[in-house]
C-alpha cells in the first residue's frame, strides 16, 4: 500500500525528497512473518544501543583530555564534577557491554536459526563487519580512561600484530605512532573511537538494506509463501519491540545503578604506570573468549591467527554448513552439537579470564579444538548425513494450525 497523507508539507517534500514514503514501507507496511519470536528483538536492541553509545560518546568528548598526563584527570572530573557525569559515563561503560551481550545473543541465534544461509549472505557478511568494527571501537575506548588496564591492554594487544612476519614491527610502530604506547597513541585511539561509530551506522544501513531485500528469516526457516504468512512491522513488531526494550533496559538498570563497576576491572582506577606491570593481564569480558583462544596456543604467531581466525571463519559459514534445512528446530543432530558449542563458547569466556596455566589452560585448548572442529568438521558432516524432521508447508500453518489452514481455503470458496 502505496503512501497517503492529506498534509501539503509532507505531499510537497515527499514529491522531491520520499523520505516519508521510505519510512512508511520499512517501519511500519514491511511485511513481516507472522511467527517471529522474541529472540528477533535482539536487532532492534542492537541498534537501540547504538543510539545510546554514539549519544552518550559524544557528551563525554566534550569534557575528555585525550593527553596522557590529562587523561585520567579527565575521566575523574566527568564523574566528580560534570552534572549526571557519572551516569553518562557509566552508561556509555556499561552500555558497551550491553551492546555486546545483546550482539552475541543476536549472533548465536542467527547461528541456530541459519540466518546466514542462501539468500542472506551479504546480510550476514555485513553482520560479522558489523561486528569487528565493534571490537575494534570497544578495544579502542577501553585506553581512554588511561588506567593501569588501559595501558597494558593497550600494550598487550597491539604488541600482537609484531607477530606478523616481515611487517609485524611496522604495524605495531604505526599503532603507537612511535615506539611505545604514548600520547600519539592516545590520540589516534580516541579519534579512531570516535570515528568507527559512525562507519558503524553506515554498516548498519547497508545492514537494514540487505535484510529488506529478502525480508526477516523465522523460526522456522521456510520463505513466505504469500500474504497471509506477513504481517506489517507495525504495529504488531513495533509493540512487541517495545515491550522487549522495556525489560532490557530494567537488565540495563541493575548493572548501571546497582553494580557499575562489576564488569570493568578495578586496576582501571589506578592511573597508568609503564614501571608497574599488573599482576594479570586481562581485556574487558566480550573479548575473553578470544583472549583464551589467543592463549591456548603455545607459539605467538599461532594464537594470533586462531584469535582472528575465529571471527573470520564466520565469513565461511554459509558454504561450511551443508545442510538444506535452515532452522534448527528440524535438525536433531544439529542442535545437540550447536549447544556444547555454546557451552565451548562459554567455557572460553571463563578461561580467558583465569591465568594462563593448569585447569585453566586444558579447558581453554579444548574449547578452542571444539571451536573449530564445529565449523570446519561438524557442520559440514552433520549437513551430510542428518536426517531433518518434515518441514510444514507453510508459515500459517504451525501458527494457525492444521484444522484451520483447511476451513480457511472453505470459507474462501463459499
Amino acid at each position: 500500500m502505496a503512501f497517503q497523507t492529506n498534509n501539503r508539507i509532507i505531499k510537497w517534500i515527499d514529491y522531491r525528497l520520499p523520505v516519508f514514503s521510505f519510512a512508511h514501507h520499512s517501519l511500519i507496511e514491511y511485511p513481516t512473518p507472522k511467527n517471529l519470536s522474541y529472540w528477533w528483538n535482539f536487532g532492534s536492541l542492537a541498534g537501540i544501543m547504538l543510539v545510546v553509545q554514539i549519544v552518550t560518546g559524544i557528551v563525554l568528548a566534550m569534557h575528555y583530555t585525550p593527553h596522557v598526563d590529562h587523561a585520567f584527570a579527565s575521566v575523574e572530573h566527568i564523574m566528580r564534577n560534570v552534572n549526571y557525569g557519572w551516569l553518562i559515563r557509566y552508561m556509555h561503560a556499561n552500555g558497551a557491554s550491553m551492546f555486546f551481550i545483546v550482539v552475541f545473543i543476536h549472533i548465536f541465534r542467527g547461528l541456530y536459526y541459519g540466518s546466514y544461509k542462501s539468500p542472506r549472505e551479504v546480510l550476514w557478511f555485513l553482520g560479522v563487519i558489523i561486528l569487528l568494527l565493534m571490537m575494534a571501537t570497544a578495544f579502542m575506548g577501553y585506553v581512554l580512561p588511561w588506567g593501569q588496564m588501559s595501558f597494558w591492554g593497550a600494550t598487550v594487544i597491539t604488541n600482537l600484530f609484531s607477530a606478523v612476519p616481515y611487517v609485524g614491527d611496522s604495524i605495531v610502530t604505526l599503532l603507537w605512532g612511535g615506539f611505545s604506547v604514548d600520547n600519539p597513541t592516545l590520540n589516534r585511539f580516541f579519534s579512531l573511537h570516535y570515528l568507527l561509530p559512525f562507519v558503524i551506522v553506515g554498516v548498519v544501513a547497508l545492514h537494514l538494506v540487505a535484510l529488506h531485500q529478502h525480508g526477516s528469516g523465522n523460526p522456522l526457516g521456510i520463505d513466505r509463501k504469500g500474504p497471509q504468512d506477513s504481517i506489517p512491522f507495525h504495529p504488531y513488531y513495533t509493540v512487541k519491540d517495545l515491550f522487549g526494550l522495556g525489560v532490557f533496559f530494567i537488565f540495563f538498570a541493575f548493572w548501571l545503578f546497582y553494580a557499575p563497576n562489576a564488569l570493568g576491572h578495578p586496576d582501571n582506577y589506578i592511573p597508568a604506570n609503564p614501571l608497574v606491570t599488573p599482576a594479570h593481564i586481562v581485556p574487558e569480558w566480550y573479548f575473553l573468549p578470544f583472549y583464551a583462544i589467543l592463549r591456548a596456543v603455545p607459539d605467538k604467531l599461532g594464537g594470533v591467527v586462531l584469535m582472528f581466525g575465529s571471527i573470520l571463519i564466520l565469513f565461511l559459514l554459509p558454504w561450511l554448513d551443508t545442510s538444506r534445512v535452515r532452522s534448527g528446530r528440524f535438525r536433531p543432530i544439529f542442535k545437540q552439537f550447536f549447544w556444547v558449542f555454546v557451552l565451548a563458547c562459554l567455557a572460553l569466556g571463563w578461561a580467558g579470564a583465569q591465568p594462563p596455566e593448569g585447569l585453566p589452560l586444558a579447558i581453554s585448548r579444548v574449547a578452542t579444538v571444539y571451536y573449530f572442529a564445529y565449523f570446519l568438521v561438524i557442520l559440514p558432516l552433520v549437513g551430510w548425513f542428518e536426517r531433518p524432521r518434515p518441514l510444514p508447508a507453510s508459515i500459517s500453518e504451525p501458527v494457525l494450525g492444521a484444522g484451520k489452514m483447511a476451513a480457511q481455503p472453505a470459507r474462501e470458496k463459499a
